[in-house]
């Protein structure tokens, strides 16, 4: 997910701190925007994780900081909900203005519910997808119900919120109280999708039936079950992301992107950033990655890991197919397999003709009704994979370029 810092200026003149999250081709098929949750931020797990599930589906992401919250100026004391509204607007002025107008927002807990004020008055929006938002933005207040009257009475207070301090002053309880949820929902006329955890504790799952009913079709819904409000876990990001992804197609005009394609058998392709490589083998469509200490982004498995797979794959199809021919009760194998050396570190002495991969260590797990002698015969089976006699014979690679006029 290649990431580039920007800034763009909001209604009052402060820089909001931002980053757009790209494709991996930098061709997305369309934009969006990323509303963080209640005094969050855009580096929140939940943020960069659904982030990275869009931008895998082709999809740009502009996650920014709210004004006086991360790294961008302002006072929060000085915002409500209404600021925060208009900044998603300011981003979608930013987005406009440099690269392609945004046709999907995607709010998280109070963001979620900026983001459908916000879309309500951008008309290139066409999808919103709120993630445990609340029906009614004055929600968060019960965040603040031990300073409530110390809020009313002396006009400001300062609250803990999530073992952070920050200071509410009275009129952002007052902008809250003034908002028409229902009434903006109600008037829409975008697709929405609501997605809400049965176990979130800090907004409840009657929240989001009350937001369904209150939104006109197109509108659906889906269960985050077993996730908590923040989405800490990054399974549930993940999902979360790739359900939105799948979803909003339906709703935008995606130009299908330009398939890979090779008269061989494997075909990579990778861009001029990152380490992420677009594989399409056979009829099968892959990804490899370098790990993130590595400077990739741990999108798939590296290329050592891939050739681990490929033995440790074959193995076990060698072994069941002797043991079927057999007839013997062989239920499962694993294969596990480890090998040290980096790709990058043996790419280092690429120029050394007689360099040699180092041991693959394998180790073979049988399940089933089997004597020693049987199980003696099947680690002999195992050397006669094809994929192990092929990395322990002197194989010859043939490279040549492909000019414009051969493909």
């Amino acid at each position: 997910m290649p990431s580039k810092k920007v800034n763009f200026t909001n209604k009052n003149g402060y820089q909001l701190s931002a980053k757009l999250d790209m494709p991996l081709d930098q061709h997305p098929v369309a934009y969006a925007l990323f509303a963080h949750v209640f005094t969050g931020n855009k580096n929140l797990i939940a943020s960069k994780h659904i982030s990275r599930a869009l931008t895998l589906n082709g999809i740009a992401v502009l996650r920014f900081d709210f004004t006086g919250l991360g790294d961008s100026e302002g006072e929060f004391a000085d915002t409500n909900f209404s600021s925060n509204v208009d900044d998603l607007i300011a981003a979608c002025e930013f987005l406009t203005e440099h690269y392609e107008s945004p046709e999907i927002i995607v709010g998280h807990s109070l963001g979620g519910a900026a983001s459908i004020f916000a879309a309500s008055q951008i008309e290139s929006v066409k999808a919103v997808a709120t993630i445990g938002a609340p029906a009614e933005p004055e929600h968060v207040t019960h965040l603040l119900e031990n300073s409530l009257e110390e809020i009313e009475r002396t006009g400001m207070a300062k609250v803990n919120i999530g073992g952070r301090h920050f200071t509410i002053k009275k009129h952002f309880l007052e902008d809250l109280r003034n908002k028409d949820m229902y009434g903006i929902i109600s008037n829409l006329k975008k697709a929405l999708l609501v997605l809400h955890s049965p176990q979130d504790e800090i907004v409840e799952i009657e929240n989001a039936a009350k937001i369904y009913h209150a939104a006109f079709h197109p509108k659906s819904f889906i269960t985050l079950d077993g996730a908590n409000h923040m989405l800490t876990n990054k399974n549930d990001a993940y999902y979360t992301g790739n359900v939105i992804s799948s979803w909003v197609k339906r709703y935008i005009d995606v130009e299908e992107k330009s398939k890979l394609y090779t008269h061989k058998d494997v075909v990579a392709k990778l861009g001029s950033t990152g380490y992420t490589t677009d594989i399409l083998a056979g009829r099968h469509g892959l990804i490899a990655d370098e790990s993130e200490d590595l400077g990739g982004f741990d999108f798939g498995p590296s290329p050592y890991e891939y050739l681990n797979a490929a033995l440790g794959a074959c193995t076990a199809m060698t072994l069941q197919m002797y043991a079927r021919r057999k007839k013997w009760d062989l239920k499962e194998v694993k294969v596990h397999l480890e090998f040290t050396r980096s790709y990058r570190e043996d790419c280092a002495h690429c120029d050394e003709k007689d360099r040699r991969l180092e041991t693959f260590k394998r180790e073979i797990e049988i399940v089933g009704n089997l004597d020693d002698a049987q199980l003696n015969r099947l680690m002999e089976i195992a050397d006669r994979c094809p994929v192990h006699r092929t990395l322990e014979a002197n194989s010859t690679i043939e490279t040549r370029l492909l000019l414009p006029q051969d493909q």
